[in-house]
Order: structure tokens, then sequence, then C-alpha cells
């Protein structure tokens, strides 16, 4: 097992990270999380699980440990592949996919695209024990709380030309980055259109 790999970044687009390790140029899938956090260019780390298939071995990428734990709970329940299991890393925080499946919460889940509700429902069964084992507890949680919040500045965001995997992306960071303080529909979108 490829446990990591630190080289130099040659390359990284949303889906994936190429890295020149000695002469060897690693091609990493990663999620949206971790394309978030890579610097341009530079050397890097990246916590990896290797696939091996009958016609390929595939590399994931992961920017921390913790998300890389996260993956391999995920690809562990029957039905959601490293490409599902990477699509919910791309939609959701490490935090918010732990939180949600803590709190029994598969609506968070299930607004991830491709989840479906069984599938979110399966998530829950079979990782809650997991990860209360590992110290995760249940919180008021702050996909539930700001749930309306999110969706009226999701659909405007949308309406103004927005890609909305990258909008929620921004409307997560800016209400973690504001929990505790009642932010409206308005000022949470003044606040979106900052980071563009």
């Amino acid at each position: 097992m490829i446990a990591f790999i630190e080289g130099e970044l040659v390359e990284k687009n949303p889906t994936y990270a190429m890295l020149n390790c000695s002469g060897v140029g690693y091609m990493i899938h990663i999620s949206l999380n971790t394309f978030s956090k890579l610097p341009d260019s530079g050397k890097v780390k990246l916590h990896t699980y290797l696939i091996i298939r009958e016609d390929a071995h595939t590399l994931y990428g992961f920017w921390k440990a913790d998300e890389k734990n996260l993956f391999t709970h995920l690809i562990s329940v029957s039905g959601v592949g490293p490409n599902t299991a990477r699509m919910i890393l791309s939609s959701l925080t490490v935090d918010e996919v732990n939180q949600a499946i803590v709190n029994n919460n598969v609506g968070a889940l299930q607004s991830v695209k491709g989840i479906g509700g069984k599938s979110a429902q399966r998530i829950v069964v079979d990782l809650k024990d997991k990860l209360e084992k590992e110290g995760f507890t249940a919180q008021e949680n702050l996909l539930q709380s700001n749930n309306t919040l999110r969706e009226e500045a999701l659909t405007a965001l949308v309406m103004l030309g927005y890609n909305k995997a990258a909008a929620q992306k921004i409307i997560n960071q800016i209400l973690k980055k504001n929990a505790g303080s009642s932010l409206s529909v308005e000022q949470l979108i003044k606040e979106a259109l900052k980071y563009s």
C-alpha cells in the first residue's frame, strides 16, 4: 500500500493532481476539498489510497489523513465505490459528512449528486457505530440549522451563473466562518460574491 506521496506539484485540476516524485509522475485522483487546499506549485504531500482492479491501478489522494480515513470508511459501504466516495468528499467537508452520519442526517447525504435515499441510509447504518467509536458525537448540525438559508443562497448563486458544486463549497465556508452569528440570505450572497 502506498501511504503517501511527497513530490513537486506539476499539474492540478479539480479532479486530479500530478506529482513528480524523483522523476516519476503520479496521477492522483482528488476531491474538491483537497483541490482547494493545494498550492499552485511547489512541494506537496498527499495521503494516498491505492485501488487495484483488473483493468487499472488508481491512486486517490487526500490533503489530510482524516479525509483518507473517511474515504476508506465510505468505500467499505456496499454500493459506495471510490468515485461516489470522492463525490461525497467534494460536496461536503469531512466534518459535515461525519456529523451527517452520527446525527442520522440522511438528507444531508442525499444532497450529494448520485446518492439516493437507500444509499444514504446504508452509509448511516454502516458507519454510525464506527465513527462513534472513533470519538465523533452527535451535535447541532450546521447543515440542518442553516438549511433554508443555504438553499436560498445556493439557488440565487446558480441563477447568477455559478457552478452549483463551487457555490455549495463557498456557502459552506462562509457559514462555518460565521457560525454562531445570524446571516441573512442577502449577506450570505454578498459574501459569496466576494469569493469570485
